[in-house]
């Protein structure tokens, strides 16, 4: 078995929510941890956890932050953590995954499926072995009990509903 921890110096973990119906905010975890077992360096069939923060939520915007991390939304201090915990996680070609698992934050978990593309495994100037991933995946916040909303005057609904997930993962090998 091989260990492997996230390199969170060099790895990302953002989202991505409709505003107005139209433009997109960005926002992002900048307190995270996550590790992954493997077989040697196959991650066909790797365990994989992960844990965020939600205190730590950033969109560049300290009223909109306060406001996400309010009961409006994640309730980060009844709700402290978003984690991830893999149930299968399967080749589906080439650099190719899929990673399924289940997702929790503000008290409800629920199975999702995210892609993940498999970049490679490099060693760094130091002599560490790292590997690297880019995921993505879609939620719906509502799912999660994240219901805070207010109508538009014109129509439609303030944020979005559908949460796009990318994370840039570095794994470093232990």
């Amino acid at each position: 078995m091989t260990q492997w921890a996230i390199d969170d110096a060099h790895s990302e973990i953002q989202f991505k929510v409709k505003h107005l119906m139209r433009s997109t905010v960005t926002g992002s975890f900048g307190t995270f941890s996550g590790a992954a077992t493997t077989e040697g360096d196959d991650f066909n069939n790797a365990q994989i956890s992960f844990t965020a923060a939600t205190a730590s939520i950033n969109t560049g915007q300290a009223d909109r932050d306060n406001h996400l991390r309010s009961a409006d939304f994640f309730d980060a201090e009844k709700y402290p953590e978003v984690t991830f915990t893999s149930s299968s996680t399967k080749n589906t070609g080439g650099s190719n995954f899929e990673l399924t698992g289940t997702l929790s934050m503000h008290g409800v978990s629920k199975e999702v499926t995210l892609n993940a593309e498999f970049l490679g495994i490099n060693k760094d100037p130091w002599g560490n072995t790292k590997a690297a991933f880019e995921l993505s995946g879609k939620v719906n916040r509502k799912d999660f009990g994240l219901n805070w909303n207010t109508a538009l005057e014109t129509g439609g609904i303030l944020v979005g509903e559908e949460v796009k997930l990318i994370a840039n993962v570095q794994l470093a090998r232990q």
